[in-house]
């Protein structure tokens, strides 16, 4: 019989007067209708520790497993050769920590020079971070990586919020244009936006990226690549390559905003005559 493990996130507690409880993945209790079974025996197939067979206990292992509340021992994710170069490109203070981070994940990275028009780097994927706005056209030529088989992965800072950027993988992704106009279009200051992305801006005391700070976009970006260079799942939210998040670097709040590639538009037809 093969050994039964609950999945990573879902436990299982005893409640005085109530018997056994599950907690979901996403915080929910649920009760367990152990019926005539065995709880120690039940638990110790829900942790992997028996394999013994038991009429009651193998439908209460099935009802957890069909609930998705089982899962195998996982094997630890290796990160494909073919994906382990990584240029990083911006400012050390956010360049370093995430080059330590990738070494410790198993990929390759390495300083990068700002990509050329219509040439494909030497590399898996380039990540771009600042920490600060992004000038005007910084970023163009980076945008068509994708399409070039190149992945792509971006992070800024604007005052005391960070934005971490959709990883684009192909031709079909978001792009940094595409998520300058979609926040264009979100907001009705769209005027004071665009002109603080142009500059010139009057600021007063430097915003310092602390060390907790930076780990954290550290460990976003690092989880990005990973999960896009093993093939991972998303778990939960909203899909890796679709979502913007914001980064509330005075309290460490993350917030994700969905994001869709902005369709080419056609352009407006003149009169020939």
């Amino acid at each position: 019989m093969p050994r039964s493990q609950l999945a990573p996130g879902v436990e299982v507690v005893t409640v005085e007067g109530r018997g056994l409880a599950v907690r979901t993945a996403d915080g929910d209790f649920l009760q367990v209708r152990t019926g005539d079974a065995d709880r120690t025996a039940l638990l110790a197939r829900l942790t992997g520790t028996t394999t013994a067979p038991d009429p009651e206990t193998d439908r209460l292992v099935s009802a957890f497993e069909d609930a998705g509340y089982l899962a195998p021992a996982p094997a630890p994710a290796t990160w494909p050769a073919a994906r382990r170069r990584i240029l990083l490109l911006g400012d050390p203070v956010l360049t370093d920590p995430l080059a330590h981070a990738l070494r410790a994940a198993g990929a390759d990275p390495r300083p990068g020079t700002p990509p050329e028009p219509d040439r494909a780097p030497d590399a898996a994927a380039v990540v771009w971070c600042l920490d600060g706005p992004v000038p005007e056209g910084l970023w163009d030529t980076a945008d068509h990586l994708p399409r070039h088989g190149t992945a792509w992965l971006r992070c800024h800072r604007e005052g005391w919020h960070a934005y971490v950027e959709p990883l684009a993988a192909d031709a079909t992704d978001v792009t940094s244009a595409h998520v300058r106009a979609r926040r264009l279009a979100a907001t009705p200051a769209h005027r004071e936006l665009a002109a603080y992305w142009s500059g010139p801006r009057t600021t007063g005391a430097p915003v310092r990226l602390t060390g907790p700070a930076a780990a954290l976009l550290t460990a976003l970006l690092t989880d990005d690549l990973t999960r896009w260079a093993t093939g991972a799942p998303d778990r939960g939210g909203l899909p890796a390559r679709r979502r913007l998040r914001r980064v509330d670097l005075r309290t460490l709040t993350v917030t994700e905003h969905p994001v869709l590639p902005v369709p080419a538009v056609a352009p407006y037809p003149t009169d020939a005559g």
